[in-house]
């Protein structure tokens, strides 16, 4: 029998396997940044032990860090804390460390694609539940807490449990105004937010292969709502293209054929087998839109907030809080509600082509006039290319504000809050109570979709405006 593509992963990185428990399981990468890793360094000390392998750990500050003005000293104290302990402890035990005003700074799930140094066939970690973004390009990457932060660090090593193995095929053509971000909230509302617990997800199909390397990152980033434990696509042609020449991939000539021969080994073979698939019609998705407190509650953006009747009578408690927290009522539209904030960002949607595909449909247009646009690129390097290819200026003749490289608005851990009450259209990847700021309410759609409700004010359908 064959194997899958996280089997062939796998398989490689298995050091050992204790009988009917969990595998020793051997980490390439492994990226950091100021939230999660302060406790495990303190661990660390308090134990007398070094970091085994410094120069396969990357850090970078981005959840506490402010997205105007990052050449003045923070001014939220927990926050500046936070940034100073990490350059700290990078200092203390030789860990190169991408902080602010290095051209390298930016979200850890951003700069590790754009650097070359996520390559297929990896296992790679992060003290952050996103790091399944970087399983787009035919790695193992996942989440992990604060003390498996530590225990990596020590021993470049993580005992793990081989999750059930799910493939999700999306077959057909897109519909205009439809992109990635569409097709992973509509896999969401498809199955839920606790659909895939238990799962490593493999992405496959016409549809995901036509996708461009940015495009399917979205779609592992989110893979994490679902309750997945990591997603991940088969590398192509296209991720071969997108890494070749980048600062940290193999080097042009015998390292980069050598490697390129490997990587074309990792795919599901035909014969392979998973645990659950599910087929999913590219023509059938819609530009989404979520309704309620989990990314699971999402529908077209022309559909309806599910009725009371249509809700099972065990979820009825859940669903009515959660409508009755973000200010809706059963049955109503979404098309046509107030937006009063844009973010347009984050680990999911904060790449050049993001930033490029927003700006292309906002030139000539302006905002509307009672919306806060904030437009926050995930890198230096996104934020350097944005400059250079005038994109900065036809934010700013649309109205919307530029701001610098970090997590931002996607959660209310730094300076960029949404108000209480205030409703936002985010690209980001949690619409939780409060993610965005206390008593803030959020919708998460495309980058197109966000960049319609900022030109027009409200909800919309972009396929009507392009």
């Amino acid at each position: 029998m064959g194997k899958t593509l996280f089997e062939k992963i796998w398989d490689k990185h298995v050091v050992k396997t204790i009988e009917g428990g969990p595998s020793v399981l051997y980490i390439d990468r492994h990226f950091i940044h100021e939230v999660t890793s302060p406790q495990a360094f303190k661990g660390l000390e308090q134990r007398g032990l070094t970091v085994l392998r410094p120069d396969h750990v990357v850090a970078t500050a981005d959840h506490n860090v402010p997205t105007i003005n990052q050449h003045l000293p923070i001014k939220e104290e927990l926050s500046r804390v936070q940034v100073q302990t990490l350059k700290e402890n990078c200092e203390k035990f030789g860990i190169e460390l991408y902080g602010l005003g290095h051209p390298y700074q930016g979200i850890v799930h951003v700069i590790g694609p754009e650097l070359g140094i996520t390559q297929p066939g990896m296992t790679i970690v992060c003290g952050d539940s996103h790091t399944s973004t970087h399983g787009a390009f035919g790695t193992i990457a996942f989440g992990i807490g604060t003390s498996e932060v530590e225990m990596c660090l020590a021993a470049q090593c993580l005992m793990q449990t081989k999750p059930r193995l799910m493939r999700i095929n999306i077959e057909g053509e897109l519909n205009k105004g439809v992109v990635s971000k569409d097709i992973i909230l509509y896999i969401i509302s498809l199955i839920s937010a606790s659909g895939a617990t238990g799962y490593a997800v493999e992405y496959a199909g016409s549809a995901v292969r036509k996708l461009s390397m940015e495009a399917r990152m979205t779609i592992c980033n989110m893979s994490i709502e679902m309750g997945a434990r990591c997603g991940i696509i088969a590398p192509d042609e296209v991720s071969f293209n997108y890494l070749k020449g980048r600062e940290f991939a193999p080097a042009t000539g015998k390292e980069w054929e050598e490697a390129l021969a490997y990587w074309k080994t990792l795919y599901s073979d035909e014969d392979s087998v998973f645990d659950k698939e599910i087929h999913i019609n590219a023509s059938g998705i819609e530009p989404m839109i979520t309704y309620g407190t989990n990314p699971g509650m999402g529908i077209g953006v022309t559909g309806h907030v599910p009725a009371l009747s249509e809700i099972e009578e065990k979820e009825k408690p859940s669903f009515e809080k959660s409508l009755k927290y973000m200010g809706l009522e059963p049955g109503s539209k979404m098309k046509g509600r107030k937006v009063d904030y844009v973010f347009i960002g984050s680990c999911t949607n904060s790449r050049i082509e993001d930033l490029r595909m927003v700006a292309s449909f906002v030139k000539g247009k302006q905002k509307a006039g009672d919306v806060e646009v904030w437009i926050v690129p995930g890198s230096k390097q996104v934020e350097k290319q944005a400059k250079e290819e005038g994109i900065d200026k036809i934010f700013e003749a649309a109205g919307f504000t530029l701001r610098q490289p970090g997590c931002s608005a996607c959660l209310g851990m730094n300076e960029d809050k949404i108000p209480a009450g205030k409703y936002c259209i985010s690209t980001s990847n949690r619409n939780f109570e409060g993610r965005q700021g206390p008593n803030s309410r959020t919708f998460l759609a495309s980058p197109l979709t966000a960049a319609a409700a900022a030109i027009t004010g409200e909800i919309c359908d972009v396929r009507n405006l392009i």
